[in-house]
This record gives structure tokens, sequence and C-alpha cells, in this order.
């Protein structure tokens, strides 16, 4: 009796497109390493497209990617990323992009690893799109991606109703560049303030983790100095923060404030910029810009505040955490092991 083979009967052209792939693959792996990323990315677009154009067209069942991934990663056993889940990432990546202009401009750019954070991270196409840009504009690890995404950065600087006077104050082309700089509400998720803190513990506060706070301002911004001095009429006046946008090519005011916007803001920011123009600027320089961060505004207040004002200010509020550090938290006992503690004390 003839024994039957226990080897599963591959699919109508498996074999071909096994071999093509293999040679894919080993001219992928001769490619300069400046461009080894963007070719890996390319190369898991193509067997992305492959797998679903073989499962739509020829009816190719799920089981087949087990056998493919078991194919590839005997002959390439140096090569990591042919697991099974990951040709089903690669499925879900030409799914996401079948742009192939979108792939070659873009997503192609920034590393694998960033680019399964997108797609497990974001739904929207465009949001996508968007965080692809600013992670290739700004050279984001992945770990900053993951928490730009966590605290909606897209929704706070791309997607805000932003309260300034650029538009009045500034060129067109200057006006779109520093209100693309901005966000709202700017997230200090990394500090702990006490409600009743003044401007002074706050300041300190940012300038103590000044890593984690120009993260959160964005790319581009150099500090300058804190309670920066400003003498007119022999008076000296201070600016809370002081810094130049080495992309914007200005002198970036900041104002912090403990409690929600007052109308008395604006005029105290536009005196700093005049005083600023007129003393530390560089000829060469753009106007300088102000930035108010308050605890919370008024829409119309803000608008009624720098209507007729001819200096360009934003106004944005700013959020603490409510959490505790991570190294406290981790020193705190879980809530069941104190609710044990409180049980046997009494």
């Amino acid at each position: 009796m003839k024994q039957r083979s226990l080897t599963p009967t591959l699919p109508k052209g498996y074999a071909t497109w096994l071999q093509q792939l293999k040679s894919r693959i080993r001219l992928a792996q001769v490619k300069a390493a400046l461009s080894a990323n963007r070719e890996m990315v390319v190369l898991y677009w193509e067997i992305g497209k492959g797998i679903m154009e073989r499962q739509e067209s020829a009816g190719w069942g799920d089981a087949v990617i087990q056998r493919l991934s078991a194919d590839l990663r005997r002959e390439f056993p140096e090569m990591m990323g042919f697991s099974a889940r990951n040709l089903w990432d690669m499925r879900r990546f030409f799914e996401a992009y079948r742009n192939r202009q979108i792939l070659r401009q873009l997503v192609a750019e920034i590393p694998w690893g960033h680019n399964l954070v997108l797609l497990n991270s974001v739904k929207s196409p465009a949001e996508r799109i968007w965080y692809a840009r600013q992670t290739i504009a700004n050279g984001w690890s992945r770990a900053v991606l993951v928490h730009q995404i966590e605290t909606g950065l897209h929704r706070r600087q791309a997607g805000a109703l932003k309260a300034n006077n650029f538009k009045h104050t500034l060129p067109a082309k200057q006006s779109e560049l520093v209100a693309q700089t901005l966000k709202d509400p700017y997230v200090f998720d990394f500090l702990q303030v006490r409600k009743q803190a003044k401007e002074r513990e706050l300041q300190r506060a940012l300038l103590e983790r000044l890593k984690d706070f120009l993260l959160e301002l964005g790319a581009g911004f150099a500090l300058l100095g804190s309670e920066y001095g400003l003498e007119v009429d022999g008076r000296d006046f201070r600016v809370d923060l002081l810094f130049f946008h080495h992309r914007l090519r200005c002198l970036f005011a900041i104002d912090l404030k403990m409690r929600d916007f007052e109308p008395e803001f604006a005029g105290k920011m536009n005196f700093y910029l005049s005083a600023l123009d007129a003393q530390v600027r560089h000829p060469d320089d753009q106007p300088s810009v102000g930035l108010i961060l308050c605890k919370g505004k008024g829409r119309t207040v803000v608008e009624y505040a720098l209507r007729d004002l001819r200096k360009p200010i934003g106004v944005a509020e700013y959020k603490l955490t409510d959490r505790l550090p991570k190294p406290l938290a981790k020193l705190l006992p879980a809530p069941a092991e104190l609710e044990r503690v409180l049980s046997e004390k009494d």
C-alpha cells in the first residue's frame, strides 16, 4: 500500500513565487548601508502586496503564510522579520499604503518599527502620514514617536484651533510656519507641581526637566535664558523663558501663568517683544514671537486681547500630570497589598 505524503499540496505558482522572493531578498541584502532601511521597507511592502494579491486572485488560504514563513526563515536564517506575524504585518502595511509614491517618498524613509507603531496606534491614514512626516523632519526615535501619539500631538498641533494673531502681525509664509510650531494644549506629563504653586516653581520645574520640556516644545528651540533681563528706562524686567528657534530664525519668549488667561497678559508680552526686538534681536532675524502659557483661556477674551496688538503672540493652555512619577509608583504597594496590610491591622 502506497504511503500518503504528509506534505501539504502547495498552491499553483507558489514555488515560482518563492524563488522570485529569494532572489529579491538577496538583492536587498547587498544594498548600501545608508539605503538598507528603505530597501527593506520596500521589500516588506512588495511581500505584503504579493500575499494580498495571491489571496484575493488565487484564493490562497492563511496556511500559506505559515509555510512561507518557514521557507524564508530556512533560506535566510541570519535575517529577522520573516515570522508569520510579521508577514501578516507586511500584508497590512501594503493595504495601508497601496500608493507606491507615498511608499517611496515617505514611509520608506522611516524604520519598519516606526511603521508598525503607526499601523497599530493610528487609525486615520491622513494622521499616519502626518506623523510619518514629523518623524522624518524631527528625527524621532520610536519611543519619542510613541510618546507623541499617546499625548495626541496631531490633535494639539495640526488639528488645534489655536489662539494667536500671527496672520495679522507676520508675513504669510512666516505666519504659517510659526502657527505650525505651536501646540494647544502643551502636555507637561513629566512634572509634579502642586496646584497652589507660583510661576517661579513651574519655571524651575521645567528647567530641571529641560530635555523633556524641549521635546514637548518641538524641534528647533534653543534656550537662551530664564528670567532673561531687559532694562527699559532704568527699570529691570524679566522674561520667564527666552528661546531662539533655529528653523524660524526668531527669538521666542514664553510667559508662564499658573492661572487662566487675563487680557493684561497680552499687553505685558507685547511690551517684552518690543524690548527684545529693539535690544536683542539681530537685524537678520525674523520678528520675535511670544507665547503665553496658562492654565486655561476663554477664546473670545483671547481674541479681543490680541486683535489690535502689533506683535505676534500666541496663547495656549498647558496640562500637568495627575499621575504619580514612575519611580515613586514602583515604591508604593499595590492596592491589593495595601488592603491586606490594613486588614491585618484591624
